[in-house]
């Protein structure tokens, strides 16, 4: 880790204050946010994985967090995406996590299932909707989920028969057991943006009629049993996060208030943190705006009694400050402005007169802070 460095600036900032989880301190409460890269081959991080994910921490992020990380090959988004469903990925993501850590930064692993969103195109590549088994460049699998119901545009999936559910927590236990020995400071179990934990908690997704569907404790199940396999072969001291649409923002979807219920519940099942986001699980008008998800964190915060991060649309420090400062969430999580500018903390800093050190400026670059 980089020697502390001095400079100009007095201000005592509740974004740029640390915040411990656990026995897990993280130094600021810009986080960046899962974004998929779409850039592995057979789920093994690379080089992008590196740079992407490395010069984020070099820009004052205190946790980067990877993208939704597959747990086994079929619950992939693509065939391109990351995984840790074995030792060659967890042995490779090693070595993204030495760079981040040496930089002063902590690092998540966003643990994820597709569900029914599995077996797609990657974005850039004009194409919607399932990829046949035959498909080119590369084919694709058949996708499974709670009931057979489609993602708009993509095939029916298989349905999840009661032994295959039982199989799923014990995959997330095993990705998060590799997380462990990869050295990653956080776990992120994905319940959100419409896969898999996602399409259980939703009736719109689920229609099941045994104890996985019905009324909400039972929607809930698959997520709880999978946080309890997750926290089970976690380290005490290491915090697990879990991130929900916090509402499907449709009738008869699932909604804030279920969501805030849920978040209680996984509080008392050793959850740290509950990053709230929203929709994805079915085609929605979204009020898309500055901050728009922010008083769904809050509700959750208020609602559940435990830690919560906000994402959406925050792009300005005076925004994210006021987020924290009003008590709205613990940390907020940043996107694609962070894709814009993996600098963004170190400019934030910098425009909120933030100390040097408090920053985490690299030595290499704190001239750009005092000039």
């Amino acid at each position: 880790m980089p020697a502390p460095v001095s400079g100009f600036g007095t201000c005592v900032s509740r974004l740029f204050a640390p915040l411990t989880l656990r026995g897990t301190t993280i130094p600021n409460r810009v986080w960046l946010a899962p974004m998929c890269q779409y850039s592995a081959i057979d789920g093994v991080p690379n080089d992008w994985h590196l740079v992407h994910l490395g010069s984020h921490a070099i820009g004052g992020f205190g946790l980067v967090i990877t993208e939704a990380t597959a747990v086994v090959p079929d619950g992939r988004i693509t065939p391109y995406d990351v995984g840790l469903w074995n030792d060659d990925q967890a042995q490779a993501w090693s070595r993204v996590v030495e760079f981040v850590h040496e930089r002063g930064a902590l690092i998540g692993v966003q643990l994820a299932h597709a569900g029914r969103k599995a077996s797609t195109s990657r974005p850039w590549e004009g194409r919607h909707g399932t990829i046949p088994a035959d498909g080119t460049p590369v084919g694709g699998w058949t996708a499974v989920g709670p009931s057979p119901i489609a993602f708009a545009g993509y095939d029916v999936p298989a349905v999840l028969t009661l032994d295959q559910i039982a199989a799923i927590p014990q995959a997330f236990a095993d990705a998060a057991r590799r997380a462990v020995s990869a050295g990653f400071d956080v776990v992120e179990v994905h319940a959100a943006h419409g896969y898999l934990l996602h399409q259980f908690l939703s009736p719109l997704s689920n229609t099941r009629e045994d104890a996985y569907g019905g009324p909400l404790v039972n929607r809930a199940r698959l997520l709880v049993e999978t946080v309890d396999a997750v926290r089970a072969v976690w380290p005490d001291d290491r915090p697990v996060f879990v991130r929900v649409s916090a509402t499907d923002w449709v009738d008869g979807g699932l909604t804030t208030e279920e969501t805030t219920v849920v978040a209680g519940v996984l509080r008392e099942h050793g959850v740290d943190l509950v990053d709230v986001s929203s929709g994805g699980n079915v085609p929605a008008e979204i009020p898309l705006e500055p901050g728009y998800q922010v008083p769904l964190a809050r509700a959750v915060r208020d609602g559940a009694g435990l830690p919560v991060s906000a994402v959406g649309l925050i792009t300005g420090p005076e925004h994210a400050e006021s987020v924290i400062a009003d008590g709205a969430a613990d940390a907020v999580m940043l996107a694609r402005v962070a894709l814009r500018e993996p600098g963004w903390p170190l400019a934030a800093a910098r425009a909120l007169g933030v100390p040097v050190a408090d920053a985490r400026w690299q030595p290499q670059y704190v001239r750009a802070a005092l000039g």
